[in-house]
């Protein structure tokens, strides 16, 4: 199965940010921009968080979503904001593939199901947000949290997202907290202990620096998929450098030129 590489943009105030650790944020452009320099450079989807919109207590930018699906013609997922199934009806018809619940589905966990039947599986993502524990209540040694790690949930990791998978979500997007945002690497033992205990695409995100990185996660972490955002960003790397250093080290990925 060819590995897929999807870039993030965090967009507050219609502004793609970036931050370590979620926090010390910094504006960097124009998401529609980005998000179509992305699509031309051989990125096989995008994923776009509102990501102040839960903590807000708003809904998501809709006419951004609009924007971005007239101007790409990939896949995107969306995230942030969504607190129905009318919300999730709103960005799927405003061009999104995919809607990403995290804060939400660890609220009213049922609103997965309600999702996967109305719109299918492969239209609901699973965004969880793992932060390292030492409390033996939680057996995978990580504590979920929401609302951008401004809520600690009492939810072990790998419980969840096994009860996620058995409600209907279609793939989970695994977001190390500890590792977001410092270049340093995934989680790869966090991100095998989600791949190999459930059925469904795991998506690893937080930690991306160097193509290695991503040759590591895929091998030993197992995952499906592997989100950059750092060290696009920055311009340190095009996604078609990842792909070619990718496959040199016998990575099987889409070949878009």
């Amino acid at each position: 199965m060819l590995k897929r590489i999807i870039p993030c943009l965090d967009v507050r105030n219609r502004k793609v940010t970036k931050g370590v650790k979620f926090r010390d944020n910094v504006d960097l452009g124009d998401p529609i921009e980005m998000a179509i320099a992305y699509s031309e450079g051989g990125c096989d989807e995008l994923v776009f968080y509102d990501i102040t919109a839960s903590a807000e207590r708003r809904p998501i930018d809709i006419d951004m979503v609009r924007k971005v699906a007239k101007v790409i013609h990939i896949p995107f997922a969306v995230g942030g904001g969504i607190e129905t199934i009318d919300d999730m009806y709103r960005v799927l018809e405003a061009g999104a593939e995919k809607v990403s619940v995290n804060s939400l589905a660890v609220k009213k966990p049922a609103i997965i199901a309600e999702g996967a039947r109305q719109f299918g599986s492969q239209c609901i993502v699973l965004g969880m947000d793992p932060v390292k524990s030492d409390n033996p209540e939680f057996s995978s040694g990580y504590e979920i949290t929401t609302r951008g790690f401004r809520e600690f949930t009492g939810m072990d990791a790998l419980e969840w997202a096994k009860r996620a998978e058995d409600l209907g979500v279609g793939e989970i997007v695994v977001n190390s907290v500890d590792a977001d945002g410092t270049r340093e690497g995934f989680e790869v033992q966090l991100t095998r202990l989600i791949s190999t205990n459930v059925g469904i695409p795991v998506v690893a995100s937080g930690g991306a620096g160097t193509p290695q990185h991503l040759v590591d996660v895929f091998n030993e972490g197992a995952a499906d998929a592997a989100i950059v955002a750092s060290m696009v960003h920055s311009g340190d790397y095009t996604i078609k450098q990842i792909k070619d250093e990718l496959a040199a080290a016998g990575i099987d990925v889409r070949r878009n030129w």
